[in-house]
């Protein structure tokens, strides 16, 4: 019989967080897969568990995978974790898994510590529904897109971002929120140096230019309120500027419409009455 892949959520920061079921794991399988091999070296010792340690990041060969595949057709069972978290989220883990899926392999889910729970859970925003995004690309269309789709959105919305570039970010969002949507902003957390805090998106924009960030990053964005589209002033001349500057960069209707909407909360039909009128 093949083995049994065991996809195993690890503490943020404070080992405290590791689930017992998690740790039993960690200590019978043969085989740990690791994003860092030193990271989870000294998980595993705190644990008294002694598995063979194989490194797993985003950027392992896909021979990787056969190798791991080929040890739990052996009969062996191996455990996916990363540096922090759950694996696959926004975290390397999801090649692993889809592969063994289709080999008819099973996978177990071992749940645990996940920062996008963690930090929904004591922002103060909805978390009824969210939309979570990760990490938005650095630069260029993809990235214009998904931060027009969030400032739109009328759930909340969640990012992971590198702290030197979190300014960058807010700064953004308040192009196309508008400074004065209530954003939190997660850093650190279950670590020493927790730090949660809320604020409009112009007010933390501030506090981070003043005080540069450190560590794991989590924002989460307001979703925009139901009746803030009608309470909007549109200058029409601004509204036409913005439509002429996109088309001109080359942008689909699609997108300049979708820009439209977050941007100016208008109604998706005038947005794209406006775009397609536009000369």
């Amino acid at each position: 019989m093949a083995g049994t892949l065991y996809v195993v959520a690890t503490p943020l920061g404070n080992l405290g967080d590791l689930s017992p079921r998690a740790a039993e794991i960690l200590r019978t399988v043969d085989t740990v897969a690791a994003e860092d091999t030193r990271r989870t070296l000294g998980l595993l010792a705190a644990i008294d568990a002694h598995p063979r340690l194989l490194s797993f990041h985003a950027h392992s060969r896909s021979d990787r995978v056969d190798a791991l595949r080929r040890i739990l057709e052996e009969g062996r069972d191996v455990a996916v974790v990363t540096d922090a978290g759950t694996p696959a989220i926004s975290d390397p883990g999801s090649d692993l898994v889809a592969a063994v899926r289709d080999s008819g392999i099973a996978v177990v889910p071992i749940p645990g510590p996940s920062s996008v729970a963690a930090a929904l859970s004591a922002s103060g925003l909805s978390g009824d529904r969210y939309l979570f995004i990760g990490f938005v690309p650095r630069k260029g269309s993809g990235r214009r897109r998904l931060l027009e789709r969030a400032a739109g959105e009328p759930w909340t919305v969640v990012f992971f971002e590198a702290a030197n570039r979190l300014v960058e970010l807010l700064g953004d969002l308040v192009a196309l929120a508008g400074g004065d949507r209530r954003a939190v902003v997660a850093r650190e957390l279950t670590k020493i140096h927790e730090e949660i805090r809320t604020g409009t998106l112009a007010e933390l924009r501030t506090y981070y230019q003043m005080t540069p960030p450190l560590g794991e990053v989590t924002v989460m964005l307001d979703g925009q309120p139901a009746d803030e589209a009608s309470a909007l002033i549109v200058d029409p001349d601004d509204v036409a500027a913005a439509i002429a500057e996109r088309l001109s960069a080359g942008d689909s209707r699609t997108d300049v419409v979708r820009m439209v909407t977050a941007r100016f909360g208008l109604a998706r039909n005038e947005a794209y009455r406006l775009v397609t009128e536009h000369r």
